[in-house]
């Protein structure tokens, strides 16, 4: 095994670890807020109780980020390596879940994401699709650094990735307020979501494609030998 593969193996280890605590806790928490069982409306809990989640949750994401830069030799090796630590540790936290109270019933069911800067709400599948993305595109992308091609992407292609992410948080935050007042939280914004998507896996596509290219250019360019 390559120092790669053992240390992507560490980190791997190390986001099932973290969802197993992040998820004990969401177990302890739905038993005080949600005896019977999580529902919509959400629950407003108290303040200083909502301060510490937020603080929680923000203290995970400084958790899986640091991991990644002390495994990360260099800049890319560090945002992939936390690509893929979040995306383990985002599956496998509803995994865990489901091991501890048989929850989500389905990937339809509805959740609260996240916290900051205001509620994320929507169906399981849809973070679930995101972290499938991240892991997937960040494996492809180290193998490629691993045949010896540079990772390089235009500022183009980076902001058509920024939009895509900026429009799937949207689908998941743009109808939060609602989540606190029906028994059912509004029909999911699937077609915003869906483009968010789109962007992101067509910068990716884009991108590689482009790297391909240059890979193969001075080759072709190349004048025979003798």
């Amino acid at each position: 095994m390559t120092a790669t593969g053992r240390r992507l193996c560490w980190l791997t280890t190390y986001a099932i670890a973290m969802a197993y605590l992040e998820s004990a806790v969401v177990v302890y928490l739905r038993a005080i807020y949600y005896p019977a069982g999580f529902t919509f409306p959400i629950v407003i809990i108290p303040p200083a109780m909502a301060g510490i989640e937020i603080g929680r949750e923000a203290a995970t994401l400084i958790m899986l980020a640091g991991v990644a830069a002390l495994a990360g030799g260099d800049r890319w090796e560090r945002f992939l390596f936390f690509c893929i630590t979040f995306g383990v540790w985002d599956i496998f936290y509803y995994v865990w879940l489901k091991v501890f109270l048989g929850w989500p019933e389905s990937l339809q069911t509805w959740d609260i994401l996240f916290l900051i800067p205001v509620p994320w709400v929507g169906p399981v599948l849809a973070p679930v699709i995101v972290s499938v993305g991240l892991i997937g595109g960040a494996l492809g992308l180290l193998q490629l650094r691993g045949r010896g091609i540079q990772l390089e992407f235009p500022a183009s292609l980076w902001l058509l990735a920024v939009a895509g992410g900026l429009l799937v948080l949207l689908s998941f935050m743009i109808d939060y307020r609602e989540a606190f007042t029906g028994p059912e939280p509004p029909p999911f914004r699937w077609g915003l979501f869906g483009l968010g998507v789109g962007f992101g896996l067509a910068a990716l596509a884009l991108g590689v494609n482009r790297m391909r290219r240059a890979e193969v250019r001075p080759a072709s360019t190349a004048s025979p030998g003798p």
